[in-house]
C-alpha cells in the first residue's frame, strides 16, 4: 500500500517550500508590525507602541536578515547543486536551517515585545541557522564536480558577509555600539544582499530569456559582473567611512552598467512573457536606484553636504523596486516550475507585480517631491498598505502550493 504523505512530507520535499513559506509568512508578519508602528508613531491610528529596541533598526534588521535571507536559501538550496553538478542538499539539512531561522525570527518578535534578552537570544538562533546554510552551501560547492563556480563563489562569500552582520547586530545588541550597528546594517544591503542578487540576476536573466525568446543572443560579461560588484562593495566602504559626497564615484558606473545589462538582456523583448518580463522589469530599479544614489551624491559633493535631496528615495527604490521585485519575481518562477504547473505567469499575480511597483513609487515620492512634505506619514503607510496588500495576495495565491502534492504527481 503506498505512503499517504502528510504536510510535513510535502514541506520537506524540496528546499524552496519551507524555506518560501517561512519567508512569505515572514513578509507578511513584519509589514503588519511596521505598520503598527508607523501609524502610531505619526498619530495616525491609535499611540505609538513601546518596543524594548530602537523599532527602526528593528525593522532594518527584518527586513533584511529576517526576510529576504529565507528566500535566498531556498533558491540557492536549490540551484547550487544545479550550477555546479553538486551533491543535492538533503531534508534535515535544509529543514534545520529553515526551523532555526524560523524559531529566532519568532524569538526577536517575542523580545520586542517583552525585553532586549529575549531578542538577543533569537538572533543567536538566527545566526546558527544561519551557520547551517553557510557550511551547507560551501560544502555543496567545493565538493562540486562543475568546472564554472564563479557565481556560486560570489554568492558564498556574500553569504559569510551577511553572517557577518548578523553576528554583528547580536554584538550591538550586547554593547550598543554605533560602530557594530552600522557596520551590520551597511554590509545587509552593500555586502550581502546586492552581491548576491546582483550575481543570481547575472546568471538567471539571460538564460531564462535564451529560454524563451527566439534568436536570443545570450550575454553574461564576466568583466561588467565584477566591475558592478566592485562598485557595489566601494559604495559599502565609503558608506561605512561616511564619505557620502564620493559615492557618485561608484554609483554611476553601476547604473550605467545595469542599464546597458537590461538593453542587452532584452527588456522590451521580456514584455511577450509576463513570466520572464517581472524579473527584467525587477533589474531596471537596481539602475534607476543607483542613478538616484549618484544623483544625490553629487548633490551632497556641491553643496558641500548641505543638500540631502532625496532621503531615504535611493535605498527603498534599491530594496522595494530591486531586491523585493526580484524576490516576488523569482519565487514566483521558482513555486510555479516546482509544482508542476505550465510555466507561465497569470494574469492575477501580473497585476500583483504591477501593484508593487506602485508601493515602490509612492515611498520615492514621500522623499522627492517637495510638495508631499506633509503627507509624508500617510504615503509612508500608504505605500505599506500597497506593500502588504499585494503581498498578502501572493501569499494567498502561493503558499498553498508549498504543503501540497506536485500537480503532475512527481516528487520534490
Amino acid at each position: 500500500m503506498k505512503k499517504q504523505l502528510t504536510t510535513w512530507d510535502h514541506l520537506s520535499a524540496a528546499p524552496h517550500r519551507s524555506l518560501f513559506l517561512v519567508g512569505a509568512l515572514q513578509g507578511v508578519i513584519t509589514l503588519i508590525w511596521w505598520l503598527i508602528d508607523l501609524a502610531g508613531r505619526y498619530a495616525i491610528v491609535g499611540a505609538a507602541p513601546v518596543w524594548s529596541i530602537a523599532p527602526t533598526w528593528a525593522h532594518a534588521f527584518l527586513m533584511t536578515y529576517g526576510f529576504f535571507p529565507f528566500f535566498i536559501l531556498g533558491f540557492l538550496f536549490t540551484t547550487y547543486p544545479n550550477w555546479m553538478s553538486g551533491e543535492k542538499v538533503k531534508p534535515r539539512e535544509y529543514m534545520t536551517t529553515c526551523l532555526l531561522m524560523a524559531g529566532g525570527v519568532l524569538l526577536f518578535y517575542v523580545g520586542m515585545l517583552t525585553n532586549k534578552p529575549i531578542v538577543m537570544t533569537g538572533v543567536a538562533i538566527m545566526l546558527a541557522g544561519w551557520s547551517v546554510a553557510c557550511y551547507i552551501l560551501l560544502r555543496v560547492m567545493m565538493g562540486a564536480s562543475g568546472t564554472d563556480k564563479r557565481h556560486a563563489m560570489v554568492t558564498s562569500v556574500a553569504l559569510l558577509m551577511g553572517w557577518l552582520g548578523v553576528a554583528c547586530y547580536l554584538l550591538w545588541l550586547m554593547t550598543d555600539s554605533w560602530a557594530l550597528l552600522n557596520f551590520s546594517r551597511t554590509a545587509g544591503v552593500w555586502f550581502f544582499l546586492l552581491p548576491i542578487v546582483l550575481t543570481v540576476s547575472h546568471r538567471m536573466i539571460p538564460f531564462f530569456s535564451s529560454r524563451v525568446l527566439e534568436d536570443y543572443v545570450l550575454v553574461r560579461p564576466y568583466w561588467m559582473l565584477w566591475l558592478m560588484l566592485i562598485c557595489t562593495v566601494g559604495h559599502g566602504v565609503l558608506q561605512l567611512l561616511d564619505i557620502m559626497s564620493y559615492l557618485w564615484v561608484v554609483d554611476f558606473p553601476l547604473a550605467i552598467c545595469a542599464f546597458y545589462l537590461s538593453y542587452r538582456w532584452g527588456l522590451l523583448r521580456s514584455f511577450s512573457v509576463s513570466l520572464l518580463a517581472v524579473l527584467h522589469i525587477s533589474f531596471v530599479w537596481l539602475g534607476l536606484s543607483m542613478l538616484l544614489y549618484g544623483v544625490q551624491s553629487l548633490a551632497l559633493l556641491l553643496t558641500e553636504g548641505q543638500l540631502h535631496i532625496l532621503g531615504l528615495a535611493p535605498l527603498h527604490a534599491l530594496a522595494i523596486g530591486y531586491f523585493a521585485s526580484m524576490v516576488l519575481g523569482m519565487a514566483s518562477r521558482v513555486t510555479i516550475g516546482h509544482s508542476g504547473q505550465p510555466l507561465v505567469l497569470d494574469h492575477f499575480t501580473w497585476l500583483l507585480f504591477i501593484g508593487f511597483q506602485s508601493a515602490a513609487i509612492v515611498r520615492i515620492l514621500a522623499d522627492i517631491v517637495p510638495a508631499a512634505a506633509n503627507m509624508t506619514p500617510m504615503l509612508y503607510l500608504l505605500a505599506g498598505l500597497i506593500w502588504l496588500g499585494c503581498f498578502m495576495l501572493w501569499v494567498f495565491r502561493y503558499v498553498p502550493i508549498y504543503w501540497r502534492q506536485r500537480v503532475d504527481g512527481k516528487s520534490g
